[in-house]
């Protein structure tokens, strides 16, 4: 009897896997700056947010990796295809459904929170630096992201570690590069919360001209992951074995 999930499945499992990161992650940006009544966020504040972010992407991938693979990041999704780990005919559904899943997290927190959250940002990642600081450290945080995702799912990787080494990661990431672009390392992440922003927050509460640098940034760091990844991984024996994906697989 065919024991594998369908696609509808598949895609439900990204959709809410993607929301629950959102809804937590994200959510905990506006909810320490409810708490503190205070705007500026301290390395104990960033220190805290990391690890919510961490915490949901641990349980995210136990939940819904041997279902869909938790990609619940267009990124990763991107960098497994283009590694031949992925199907290129599914992409289009998975990033959908991320995204989809995004904007639904994202009114999760309004609704836990109330129009404060859209008061304080959203969880929305911005920079104040020049752009180009923030495009490296999009850049580099999601291609560490994903240079980790692939090797955590490689047929020589220790089994049954994907989703702490991943949460882990993420955690890491966000320490390093959240002073400067916020760390989203993640476009569904970050387009959620910035299109619930640009329609119900106030006048000016997003800027537009930022949204470029984040999504564009991370898709060259998923890219650039995914060539350097074979230069050091791939062995004769990975050639016969691509298009397979261990079931734990997952992602930010």
């Amino acid at each position: 009897m065919n024991d594998d999930p369908t696609q509808v499945q598949k895609l439900a499992a990204e959709f809410l896997g993607t929301a629950f990161l959102v809804f937590i992650g994200a959510g905990s940006v506006p909810a320490t700056i409810i708490l503190n009544q205070n705007p500026t966020l301290t390395m104990a504040d960033l220190g805290v947010i990391s690890f919510a972010f961490a915490l949901v992407i641990v349980a995210a991938i136990y939940t819904f990796g041997h279902i869909s693979g938790c990609h619940i990041n267009p990124a990763v999704t991107i960098g497994l295809a283009v590694t031949g780990n992925f199907a290129w005919k599914e992409v289009p559904g998975y990033v959908i459904a991320q995204v989809a899943g995004a904007i639904v997290g994202a009114a999760g927190i309004i609704a836990v929170l109330s129009n404060a959250a859209l008061d304080d940002g959203l969880g929305v990642s911005s920079y104040s630096i020049g752009w180009g600081y923030a495009f490296a450290a999009e850049a580099i945080g999601t291609f560490i992201l994903v240079f980790t995702v692939l090797g955590v799912i490689h047929r020589k990787a220790v089994p049954g570690f994907a989703g702490l080494s991943i949460g882990f990661i993420v955690f890491a990431i966000i320490i390093a590069v959240g002073p400067t672009s916020g760390g989203a390392i993640n476009p569904a992440r970050y387009f959620g919360p910035f299109l619930l922003e640009a329609l119900f927050g106030k006048s000016g509460a997003v800027d537009w001209a930022q949204l470029p640098v984040y999504l564009i940034a991370e898709f060259v760091g998923a890219i650039a992951a995914a060539a350097v990844f074979p230069v050091i991984f791939r062995t004769p024996a990975d050639l016969e074995s691509v298009g397979t994906l261990d079931p734990d697989t997952a992602t930010s």
